[in-house]
C-alpha cells in the first residue's frame, strides 16, 4: 500500500490540494446557504444516478456540498471540529495522502450509488429515483475521525468542555453507531454506509504490519523459543562448583566463585578455598 502511494505521489503529488478540509467545509457553508435561501435546490444537488445518466452531471459534485445537518449550531461545531482533525491528518500524512483518503471516500460513495442503481434496475427492470437521500458525506466525515483516532488513540478530547475521553474510546462509540445504522437501515442505506467508509477500511487494513503473522516470522519465533529453552540450565545443574568442598551457588547464593590462574586446568573454587587450596600441576 505504501509503495503504491509513494509511486503515485512522485508522479502526481504536485497536483494535491493543500488545506483540502477547508475547501470541503467551505462547500458545506455554501450548501447550507443554498438550502436556507432556496430549499428546492436540494433536490437538484443529491447524488441520483438516474438523473446523472440523463445529463445532470453536476450532481457528481453538488452532493458533496449538502451539509450533514440543517441545524446551524450543530453545523458550526461540526465544521470547527473536523477542521482541526483534517488539518492534523494532513500534517501527519502529507497533503497528497490526505487528498487520496478524502477523494477515495467520495469516489467510493459515487461508485456505490451507481452499483446500487444498477442492481435495482436489473432486478426491477425500471429506473429508480430517490436514492440520493441515502448517499451523503456524513460517513466520510466519520472516517476522518476514525483515521485520526487510529493515528492518535491516546489523545484526549473534552466532551461538553469538561469530560475527558480518549480518542480510541470515542472511535469505539463511532463504530457502534455505524454498526447500528447498518442494522437499522435498508439495503440502500447499508451500501451507502459501506462504500462511504471503504476508504477507512482500506487505510486501516493496509497500514497494519502483517509481517508478525507471516508463516516465516512465526517459524522464526518458534525456532528462537526452542533455542532459548535448550540454552536454559536444567533442573539440578549448577553454574559453579568448588573443586575442594563441592559447594555450589544453590548451597549459598552469597558464595563467590573464581577460577585459579595458577592451577593447570579449569578449576573453580569458592571464596573460602580460593587462596587456601593446593595448586594443581599436571607435570
Amino acid at each position: 500500500m505504501n509503495r503504491i502511494l509513494n509511486k503515485l505521489e512522485r508522479k502526481i503529488g504536485r497536483y494535491a490540494i493543500p488545506n483540502l478540509i477547508l475547501w470541503l467545509l467551505a462547500g458545506y457553508a455554501i450548501g447550507f446557504v443554498l438550502l436556507r435561501m432556496m430549499p428546492d435546490v436540494f433536490y437538484l444537488m443529491t447524488l441520483e444516478p438516474h438523473y446523472i445518466l440523463q445529463g445532470q452531471i453536476w450532481r457528481l459534485m453538488t452532493w458533496v456540498l449538502v451539509p450533514p445537518s440543517e441545524n446551524i449550531l450543530f453545523a458550526v461545531i461540526m465544521m470547527l471540529f473536523y477542521y482541526q482533525l483534517g488539518q492534523s491528518l494532513e500534517r501527519t500524512w502529507g497533503t497528497f495522502r490526505f487528498n487520496v483518503y478524502i477523494f477515495g471516500g467520495i469516489i467510493f460513495t459515487i461508485l456505490g450509488a451507481f452499483l446500487l442503481y444498477g442492481a435495482y434496475y436489473a432486478l426491477n427492470g425500471a429506473a429508480v429515483t430517490g436514492m440520493g437521500f441515502f448517499f451523503s458525506t456524513n460517513y466520510i466525515n466519520m472516517t476522518i475521525f476514525l483515521a485520526f483516532a487510529v493515528c492518535y488513540p491516546q489523545m484526549q478530547v473534552y466532551i461538553y468542555f469538561f469530560i475527558p475521553v480518549k480518542m480510541k474510546w470515542l472511535a469505539v462509540v463511532y463504530c457502534v453507531m455505524i454498526a447500528l445504522s447498518m442494522f437499522e437501515s435498508n439495503w440502500a442505506g447499508r451500501v451507502a454506509i459501506l462504500m462511504s467508509i471503504l476508504n477507512f477500511l482500506i487505510f486501516y487494513f493496509g497500514s497494519r504490519n502483517y509481517q508478525r503473522v507471516s508463516p516465516k516470522e512465526i517459524h522464526r519465533r518458534q525456532t528462537f523459543r526452542a533455542q532459548m529453552r535448550q540454552s536454559q540450565p536444567r533442573a539440578g545443574v549448577t553454574k559453579h562448583k568448588c573443586a575442594i568442598c563441592g559447594r555450589t551457588e544453590k548451597d549459598d547464593p552469597n558464595l563467590e566463585f573464581r577460577f585459579c590462574s595458577k592451577c593447570e586446568g579449569n578449576y573453580e573454587y569458592c571464596q573460602d578455598h580460593l587462596f587456601t587450596h593446593q595448586h594443581v600441576h599436571k607435570s
